[in-house]
């Protein structure tokens, strides 16, 4: 069986801050699942793969979203973006 919907009460957000915070790192995550080895380059070495880029494209991250990225030490793709998430929404 289904469970049914249940209404959520939201909290109203800033779309257009909000946005613009997410699409740069959801870009950096987006390249790290398509290409094993951005990813690798992304977990052993943040800020070389921030730098580079994927396919010739940089991310567009605010020196924050940079600061981030390559402050944290993860093992797997999975934990750095639960980190990510974790700080992401204890600033916003």
């Amino acid at each position: 069986m289904i469970a049914p919907l249940t209404y959520q009460n939201t909290l109203p957000m800033n779309l257009t801050s909000r946005s613009n915070i997410s699409s740069g790192i959801s870009r950096v995550f987006a390249a790290a699942v398509v290409n094993r080895q951005f990813c690798s380059m992304l977990l052993q070495d943040p800020q070389i793969a921030l730098q580079k880029g994927y396919l010739g494209e940089t991310f567009p991250l605010s020196k924050e979203e940079q600061d981030l990225i390559i402050s944290i030490r993860a093992n797997s793709l999975s934990d750095l973006a639960k980190q990510v998430s974790r700080s992401l929404s204890a600033n916003y």
